[in-house]
């Protein structure tokens, strides 16, 4: 899978609160699915593996200015 270094991730994002549709929405690709492409891989998984999975979204933050440097957990 693609990816970058861990010590490049410096802001993540709890993501729980929209996790059915975020779900929803991998799943939606049926053609991918069924290939066997990510979402179908995603799909063949026990919900609470999936869940752990896709729960965390990890980014690069570019901050702007001197503020936004103090954060780098995102709510």
């Amino acid at each position: 899978m693609y990816s970058v270094p861990d010590e490049w991730v410096n802001a993540t994002v709890d993501v729980r609160p929209w996790l059915d549709q975020k779900i929803g929405a991998v799943l939606a690709h049926r053609t991918e699915v069924e290939r066997g492409a990510l979402p179908g891989r995603l799909a063949g998984l026990p919900p609470s593996d999936r869940e752990g999975l896709l729960s965390t979204e990890w980014y690069i933050r570019r901050d702007l200015g001197p503020a936004a440097a103090a954060q780098t957990h995102l709510t």
